[in-house]
């Protein structure tokens, strides 16, 4: 069955030239499949031949809310989705005065093995697919009827490890017959993987790509994040230089402030030399606590702060939203696997 969801506008335009149908259909199709239609019997426009021709030959694969927790504190909405497999995934809507976001996952679990993320415990299952993608961001927004300006693929999974078919997600959700939502309203986060921030820097996107730095040295690193063990800081570093020189786009590191391991005034001052040479924007996070981790949230969130103020860098802290309602990553889908298990 063809995965109708996961092609561009061009693409089904294409196919469905190969089976005899005009071109003005695929525009019809593809404005269905972004209203949030769960079947082609209610693609009402369409002749009853074609849409029989379609469920015939395609598929769509809507998730379905298996678990929806929302914060009493800031509205804040944790969707658990389940995937027409059965698998699940998660996405969360934050509400911002500047508009509306949506972080979503990109695979089933993950293989990168970060020692503070929930979402690489039980390890990766597979990569989802554009139209698994698509559809976190259109039924987020279809069941909380809030409109989302924003996208952030820093859910479960790692975005660059499932570079193909996230690519293929942002021509969608960029298409103006899509979502219409602009690249410089999207922020893609990566553990590091060098090779394919390189790939990445070729298609010069309007993007804000968010790098999981944690830490600026290699022991440190190496230690809570095992990617870094086959690339190194200073050869990660190398890779994000030339990001910026590519595409002229600042690069936004993440950091998460954990006790005792990643907030010395000595790992501060490191992290601000490595920073120098391309604009640069820190954001520190205080860590979401995750129960099978030793970890505990830094108490040096201010002093670290200050301490690469005091270098000239650019610093926020991240505000934490949905604390209520286990919004951290990977947190919601442990937790129904871990009852599913008994």
């Amino acid at each position: 069955m063809e995965d109708i969801k996961s092609m561009t506008l061009e693409e089904l335009t294409a196919w469905l030239k190969e089976r005899g149908e005009p071109a003005f259909r695929a525009k019809q199709i593809f404005r269905w499949l972004y209203r949030g239609v769960r079947s082609f019997d209610e693609m009402t426009d369409l002749s009853k031949a074609l849409r029989e021709k379609l469920k015939e030959t395609c598929a769509l694969t809507p998730p379905q809310v298996a678990r929806k927790q929302v914060s009493a504190q800031d509205g804040t909405i944790k969707y658990l989705w389940e995937l027409a497999d059965g698998n699940c995934v998660e996405s969360v809507l934050m509400r911002y005065q500047h508009g509306n976001t949506v972080c979503i996952s990109c695979q089933v679990g993950c293989r990168m093995g970060c020692a503070f993320c929930a979402s690489t415990l039980a390890g990766k299952v597979r990569d989802l697919t554009p139209a698994e993608m698509v559809d976190q961001v259109l039924f987020t927004q279809l069941d909380s009827g809030a409109e989302v300006s924003n996208i952030v693929l820093m859910g479960i999974g790692e975005p660059l490890d499932n570079f193909d078919t996230v690519m293929k997600f942002l021509a969608l959700v960029n298409s103006p017959e899509g979502l219409n939502i602009g690249m410089r309203h999207i922020s893609l986060s990566t553990c590091g993987l060098v090779e394919q921030i390189d790939k990445l820097a070729q298609y010069r996107l309007q993007l804000t790509l968010s790098v999981s730095l944690h830490a600026p040295d290699d022991e440190t690193r190496s230690k809570i994040m095992p990617v870094n063990r086959g690339i190194g800081v200073e050869r990660l570093m190398e890779s994000c230089r030339r990001y910026f020189q590519t595409t002229g786009r600042r690069i936004s590191y993440e950091y998460a402030m954990i006790d005792g391991v990643n907030d010395a005034d000595w790992q501060a001052d490191l992290l601000a030399r490595r920073l120098r040479g391309a604009p640069a924007h820190v954001n520190l996070i205080p860590l979401n606590e995750v129960e099978e981790s030793p970890l505990r949230p830094s108490r040096r969130v201010a002093a670290f702060q200050r301490r690469l103020e005091g270098h000239g860098i650019t610093v926020t802290v991240r505000r934490k939203l949905g604390g209520d309602i286990d919004a951290s990553c990977g947190q919601l889908r442990r937790k129904a696997m871990k009852s599913e298990n008994g």
